[in-house]
């Protein structure tokens, strides 16, 4: 028997969950084991559900798709994340990417896309609707990767003079997790050493109030 893939949704509008879990439950191999409102829920229920599919939507209350998706990918870096949105925009197809996202579709394709996009990224493979692509081709005189906003909490720790280990459990991740993060980020930046970023969060108002840019 095939094992079938746990799709997981979470849409703050009822009636798009709800259409989306129609289409889906007509399929055989796929298992719809819940819908729930916004990232936060996500985050705080994805282990006890264990989806190996999340179709995630970007702009809800409480905590948006994109944190979420970094967050769970923290947590559980096997987790499959895929954006169902209605923006097409390149930056949030870019940003959704470079957040951990492996698949990006538009609410208006047709429904059986979906089902490509979940079958793709089970595979280990991107998926992006014919909308999304163009944002992947590179763009002349592109400017520098950007920070994403879980990036930026960590810089904001470290700058601050925080070790890794500290700021691990201010944010409740693993040790390793942080050592990525700073990787990530010395490397987007351009900088090497840690007075490097503490300087950059000057000079870019990081460290002026917590809430800001954040």
């Amino acid at each position: 028997m095939t094992k079938l893939i746990r799709v997981l949704i979470v849409d703050d509008h009822p009636m798009v969950a709800e259409g989306i879990q129609s289409i889906l439950e007509s399929y055989d191999d796929i298992e719809v084991i819940g819908s729930l409102n916004n990232g936060r829920e996500a985050v705080e229920r994805a282990a006890e559900l264990a989806p190996d599919v999340i179709l995630m939507d970007l702009n809800m209350p409480d905590l948006g798709g994109l944190s979420a998706t970094e967050i769970l990918l923290e947590r559980a870096p096997a987790t499959r994340i895929v954006i169902l949105t209605m923006h097409d925009s390149p930056e949030y197809i870019s940003s959704a990417l470079s957040h951990g996202a492996m698949g990006y579709i538009l609410k208006d394709v047709p429904t059986d896309e979906i089902k490509l996009a979940i079958d793709a990224v089970m595979q280990g493979n991107k998926y992006l609707c014919t909308g999304a692509k163009g944002s992947l081709e590179p763009k002349d005189g592109s400017t520098r990767e950007s920070l994403t906003t879980r990036e930026q909490t960590i810089l904001l720790e470290l700058a601050q003079g925080k070790s890794n280990k500290e700021v691990a459990q201010v944010l409740d991740i693993s040790v390793r997790t942080v050592e990525t993060h700073r990787k990530n980020i010395k490397r987007k930046l351009g900088i090497s050493s840690t007075a490097g970023l503490t300087r950059y969060a000057l000079e870019h108002g990081v460290l002026q109030g917590t809430g800001a840019g954040l």
